[in-house]
C-alpha cells in the first residue's frame, strides 16, 4: 500500500459518522453516531481518506475557551500504520488553535511516544473503572440537599460549577452533552444553589457516568447511586486522581479498575487550576 493511497487531511462531517464508526470498531472502541455528533457540534475532526473515500485516520480537537484544548479519537486503521499518519492528523488538530493553548489528551500507551515527540508531556492519570452489576450502597449519612433532574434555567449555574472544577469553561461542549444524556441531575442544597450535578450518556456497550462534579465523595457517590439505578447493563467512570476515597467508595460497589491511562499536556506543565470537585470526567476523548 503506498502513500498514494491517502488523500490530504480532511475535515470529516455528518455524513462521514458512518466510516468514523468503522474506523472506531476496527480498533476496538465503541463510538457510536450520539457520540460522535457531540464531538463534531464541540470542535472537529480530522482524518485521512483514501482515494475510494475510506476514513483510515482520525483525530479531534475540542477547544475549551481561548486558552484550553482537548484532543482526542486519535486513530490509525491497522493497515495503515507506520506512515505517520496518526502524527500528521494531530498536528492538525494543533494547528487549528493558537500556539501558546494549552492541550491536554489522554493517552494510551501506544500513543504516549508519539505525543512525547510532539512536545506532550505527562502531567497526571485517569482511574478507568467498569462495572458489571452495580450494588447499591445503603448509607446512614443524610445529605443536606436534594438531587433532582436538571433543568433548562439550570444551566448557567451547571456551567459556573463545571468551569471551577474542570478548570476552564464549557458551555457548548455541556449543551451538546446534556442533549445527548439519558440522564441530567443537579444538587441543590438546602437554599436552591447548585452545588453539584452528574450525567449519565448509554453507549453501546457501557452506561458511562460523568462528568461528575459534587462538594465531596459522599455526595458523588449518591449522585453515580442516582445514575446506575436500574441499569441493566454495564457502567463506566473514568476519575482523576486524588479521589482515593471515592474509588474505594465505588470498589465496594462492584466497580473494578481496569486501567490507569496517562493525562498529558502541551504548552503548560500542569492542567488549569482545578478546585477538587471533579469526580468523573465526561469521556477521554473530551479530556
Amino acid at each position: 500500500m503506498s502513500e498514494r493511497t491517502t488523500t490530504n487531511i480532511v475535515t470529516l462531517e455528518e455524513w462521514d459518522i458512518p466510516g468514523l464508526i468503522a474506523l472506531s470498531a476496527s480498533i476496538g472502541w465503541d463510538y457510536d453516531k450520539d457520540e460522535i455528533n457531540t464531538v463534531m457540534s464541540s470542535g472537529k475532526i480530522y482524518g485521512h481518506k483514501t482515494k475510494e473515500g475510506k476514513i483510515v485516520s482520525s483525530a479531534a480537537i475540542i477547544p475549551y475557551g481561548p486558552c484550553l484544548a482537548s484532543i482526542g479519537m486519535v486513530i490509525v486503521h491497522q493497515d495503515y500504520r507506520g506512515k505517520g499518519l496518526g502524527r500528521k492528523v494531530t498536528q492538525k488538530c494543533l494547528d487549528s488553535v493558537s500556539g501558546d493553548t494549552k492541550v491536554m489528551l489522554i493517552a494510551t500507551d501506544e500513543g504516549k511516544p508519539m505525543y512525547e515527540s510532539l512536545g506532550f508531556s505527562f502531567t497526571d492519570s485517569v482511574h478507568k473503572y467498569i462495572c458489571d452489576n452495580y450494588l447499591t450502597m445503603k448509607s446512614n449519612d443524610t445529605l443536606n440537599a436534594e438531587i433532582i433532574p436538571m433543568r433548562k434555567e439550570d444551566l448557567s449555574q451547571v456551567v459556573k460549577i463545571d468551569k471551577d472544577a474542570f478548570g476552564e469553561e464549557r458551555r457548548t461542549f455541556l449543551i451538546n452533552r446534556i442533549n445527548q444524556a439519558k440522564e441530567s441531575l443537579v444538587v441543590k442544597s438546602s437554599d436552591g444553589t447548585i452545588i453539584g450535578y452528574g450525567l449519565s450518556i448509554l453507549g453501546p456497550i457501557n452506561l458511562i457516568l460523568g462528568p461528575i462534579v459534587a462538594p465531596n465523595h459522599h455526595t458523588a457517590s449518591l449522585l453515580i447511586d442516582k445514575l446506575a439505578n436500574n441499569h441493566q447493563g454495564k457502567l463506566r467512570i473514568d476519575i482523576p486522581s486524588g479521589n482515593e476515597d471515592f474509588m474505594s467508595h465505588l470498589e465496594k460497589c462492584g466497580f473494578v479498575k481496569v486501567s490507569q491511562p496517562p493525562i498529558m499536556i502541551k504548552n503548560s506543565k500542569q492542567l488549569p487550576p482545578r478546585n477538587k470537585t471533579l469526580y468523573g470526567i465526561a469521556a477521554q476523548v473530551f479530556g
